[in-house]
Formats: C-alpha cells, structure tokens, sequence
C-alpha cells in the first residue's frame, strides 16, 4: 500500500511539473507580445544621448540638404551612407571616417539618371548591417553582393510623385561607385496588396537579416508609408527570401499615431530584446526621436516616457529626426537630422561629454 501511494505522489508530482512547464510556456507565448515597463526603463537608461556633440555633416552649399544617415564599419574604417536633396531630388553619397566624428566626403553611389522609375529619387540606405547591439556593424553580403534599398521615384521636388521602394547590390562596399540597380521597383502604393495605410506613396526603408526567421523569412523591412485615407505616415513591415522578391507582412501598421508621421526605423537587438529606434512628427510639435521594443520583431512596445533626441540647440531648432544609433566602445552615438533656418545636416548626440571629455 505504501508503495501504491508512494508511486501516485511521484506520478501527481511528474504530473503538476508538467503542468506548470505548460502554464510556463503559454505564459511566456503571451508575454512576448508587450514588454514590461521596467525593461523599457531599463533599455532608455542604456540608450539615452543627452549630450550634443554637435554637427558633423553638412554640405558646403547649404542650400542642398543632408540627411538619413546609415552608419557601418569595414577593415576598422567607419563609413556613413546619406543622402543629398539638390532641388531636384535624391541621390545618395558615402563618406568615411576614422573617429565617428570626422567625416570625409567619398562621392555619389546612386545617381540620377534618364528615363527610369527612380530617374530623379534614389534615397539609399545600406541592409543587412549588423544589428547586435554593441556588435561589428558590418555589412554582410547575401548571393555574394552587398544590398541597398532606397526611396525612388522619377518626379522632380522633395519627396515628390509616387514613390515606392528599389533595391540595388554591389560587389564592393566602401568604394564610391554607382550601385546596380534592379529595373523595377520592389514594393509600390499601387500593388495589389498594399494595405490601407500604405496605399498612397512608401518612403524610407530598412533591412536586416533575422536568422531566426521569426517571420519565417530571413530577410525583413521597414519602412514608413501613407494611404489614401490614412493621410499620416506609419512603419510597415515586408518580408523576403531572397531581397528580389517582397511581400506585405500583417495587415496594420506596426507603430502608428494616426496622424503626423512615424518613420525611419532603424533595428537593434539587445540580448533577446529588439529596440526600433524611429522618429515621431506633427502628432505633437515638432520632430523628435523615439523607440520602441519587441521581442518578435512584430509586435512593439513603444516607449511612453521623454524623446531620446529633441530640438534644444541652434542647429537643430526646428527638426530633430531621422535616426542612426550605435554603440561603440561602451559609448552610444546617435546621429540625426538636424533642420534649422541654416539649413538640414547630420548632428550627433552621445551618451558621453564628448566635449568636455575629449579623449573618451
């Protein structure tokens, strides 16, 4: 008898672990989806950049316009990809740099041409950099080639006409050369699945390589886009297998104020955590920057407290936006656009008193 009731204690207990392992696992299945407050506290105590280090780009002729900066690193030089408004519109150029805070002009990548879907818009922005928090911010290649999405379109003015998204790829990095070009644009408001909030013109976009395959996709995008009736820019999501080739993912915006504008992401992970660093605008005054976490990819938690970057200086008066986040040797760089009645530049912000502690 005493081994019967021995025998159904040991199996009610095997029984009971299993169940809490279950309840463990829904539990974690659920809570996935949001992230709690004190991470979200924890990450902006991380990420934070109340020190402006000040401009360091900016075109001779101020009255051409810099902005979108994407920085990575190859054989120990740092490089910026960005882009130049000349009036006419978009092309996008590299510059160099040894330090993060001296940068040297290369040249153009993405030029304008004739007679093409993208002849006067090509707002280039550098994929498949390392997101890891602290990592390489290398560029990884995929099919042997380095990979580049843009903002293209072929009507002259400032974001003007119908634009959509074009992809390009390159056998060398760090050379300024122009990029190939696909001939046709890879995600446009007029396809036949674009959604309701994206049914209007795309904008910026961004890609990284999930090894995960959260999405069952290894290859994901963000990007920000208007709709017909939603006349407010939101950050969509794609997802591809190849970089050709790309389809919608869910049917709604990932982060979305239902006025003014989110846009720009820009991914990093942090341990199990993703952090979308963005920027908000005329949902509130102003433009200013903003993140948010998820531990999917999909779902986004966004951060309620102070913006990481707002207007404070000369130089950033009137936007401060469009971000760029690294971390370096334990300090973390974020570089923006910074608009003023001077003209649109690439300011930065750090974690550290790079001003007054030089040598750091």
């Amino acid at each position: 008898m005493q081994k019967i009731i021995l025998s159904v204690t040991i199996l009610v207990g095997f029984v009971s672990l299993l169940a809490c392992k279950q309840i463990r696992v829904v539990s974690d299945t659920t809570f996935s989806k949001s992230v709690p407050q004190v991470i979200m506290d924890k990450m902006y105590q991380e990420i934070k950049t109340p020190f402006k280090y000040g401009v360091v780009c900016k075109h001779p002729d101020s009255t051409k316009l810099m902005d979108s900066p994407t920085i990575f690193r190859e054989n120990n030089v740092w490089y910026m990809a960005y882009i130049i408004f000349d009036g006419k519109g978009y092309e996008t150029w590299l510059a160099e740099s040894d330090n993060l805070l001296q940068w040297r002009t290369k040249g153009r990548i993405l030029s304008f041409t004739e007679q093409t879907w993208d002849a006067n818009q090509k707002a280039g922005y550098v994929s498949l950099v390392d997101i890891n928090w602290g990592g390489t911010y290398a560029v990884e290649k995929y099919d042997k080639k380095y990979w580049m999405s843009y903002l293209g379109g072929n009507t002259n003015g400032y974001e003007a006409g119908v634009l959509g998204v074009g992809m390009a790829n390159s056998n060398t990095l760090t050379d300024a050369h122009e990029w190939n070009r696909l001939n046709k644009p890879v995600l446009e408001a007029k396809d036949i699945d674009a959604r309701w909030f994206e049914n209007k013109t795309i904008f910026k976009s961004s890609v990284i390589h999930d090894k995960h395959q959260t999405t069952g996709h290894p290859f994901v995008m963000y990007y920000n886009a208007k709709g017909d009736t939603a006349k407010y820019e939101s950050i969509g999501m794609a997802v591809s297998d190849d970089m050709e080739h790309w389809k919608r993912f869910g049917n709604d915006p990932l982060i979305t104020k239902h006025k003014g504008i989110c846009g720009d992401a820009q991914i990093a992970k942090f341990n199990n955590l993703y952090i979308m660093f963005y920027f908000g605008a005329f949902w509130r005054p102003g433009a200013f920057e903003r993140f948010a976490c998820s531990y999917d990819l999909v779902n986004w938690t966004e951060w309620n407290g102070e913006d990481l970057i707002a207007s404070s200086k000369e130089y950033d008066k009137i936007y401060a936006h469009k971000p760029c986040v690294i971390k370096y040797n334990g300090i973390v760089y974020h570089f923006y656009n910074a608009v003023s009645e001077h003209g649109r530049v690439i300011a930065l912000a750090t974690s550290k008193d790079l001003l007054s502690n030089p040598g750091e």
